[in-house]
């Protein structure tokens, strides 16, 4: 089972027609659904025929009802805790199919006193960097990262954003890394930039950072080892890359547990976040 620590919220999907047009009106397709990385990583892993769990805090809410509810639909085996108001995201995605985020986190920060329990069964834990900034979700998310390195589990760590790079300090964030020592980061190109180039990131992960480009070649940096590139495979039509990142990170680690090279369950990864991709695209409007 692939454990994931974070956010479950309601995303508010807009799918911009035009450009927006300011202190006017913007033509676009607005949907509400499940979000969060954290809770679209545990998705996606059950997608793939892989058991899930989700660790996070929602609201007392009836959106939080239904948060839960199409997690556990989704296969997921659901730890929550509940209080406070259930986070929202607002996904501005422009023609292009790129993302801007208006996030309200609310309740998913306020996670607290953990217990050893919620990893029982895992044989990996993941962890979005979002869930190392707010208290105490992040001592919570630092304690329960410790339990799984003394359980031996494959620990990997997702960069999540440049912009809590920038806030928090590329400095800062390269000690907790340093100190958390995951097997694996995982980082965009964007938040390679952040925290200052792949040479400041290459070590971080204690048996390979992977750098995603996009559509560009994926860099592999083994420990001790070269940059590696793993092809991206062409895909058209992408009119929402939301939850790539989380799907790739889910195919991954599933690949790796099935005992893939590190290459080979990258590959995986593409894969997985290829048909997270189409599956938005083409959704109806």
């Amino acid at each position: 089972m692939i454990g994931t620590v974070g956010d479950l919220v309601e995303d508010i999907a807009i799918r911009l027609l035009a450009p927006i047009n300011v202190a006017s009106d913007t033509p676009a397709v607005i949907r509400r659904r499940r979000g969060g990385s954290a809770a679209n990583t545990a998705v996606a892993v059950a997608a793939a025929g892989h058991p899930a769990r989700f660790i996070g805090q929602v609201g007392e809410d009836p959106t939080a009802d239904v948060l839960v509810d199409a997690l556990r639909d989704a296969g997921v085996d659901v730890v929550v805790r509940r209080h406070g108001r259930t986070g929202s995201i607002a996904v501005l995605v422009d023609e292009a199919g790129e993302r801007t985020m208006l996030t309200d986190r609310a309740a998913c920060g306020l996670l607290h006193d953990p217990q050893p329990a919620w990893l029982d069964g895992l044989q990996a834990l993941h962890v979005p960097l979002y869930s190392l900034g707010d208290e105490p979700l992040g001592h919570t998310t630092r304690t329960l990262l410790g339990w799984a390195r003394s359980r031996n589990l494959l620990v990997s760590i997702d960069a999540s954003s440049s912009a809590v790079i920038e806030q928090r300090g590329a400095a800062q964030v390269i000690a907790d890394l340093v100190v958390l020592a995951p097997d694996l980061l995982l980082c965009n190109e964007d938040e390679v930039a952040a925290l200052g180039g792949l040479d400041c990131v290459a070590g971080l992960g204690r048996v390979a950072t992977i750098a995603k480009h996009g559509a560009s070649p994926t860099v592999v940096v083994a420990a001790g080892a070269d940059p590696v590139p793993v092809e991206v495979p062409l895909l058209q039509g992408v009119r929402d890359t939301t939850g790539a990142g989380d799907a790739f990170t889910a195919g991954l680690l599933i690949g790796l547990l099935g005992g893939l090279t590190m290459l080979d369950a990258v590959a995986a990864g593409h894969a997985t976040a290829q048909r997270a991709i189409t599956s938005v695209s083409a959704s109806p409007d």
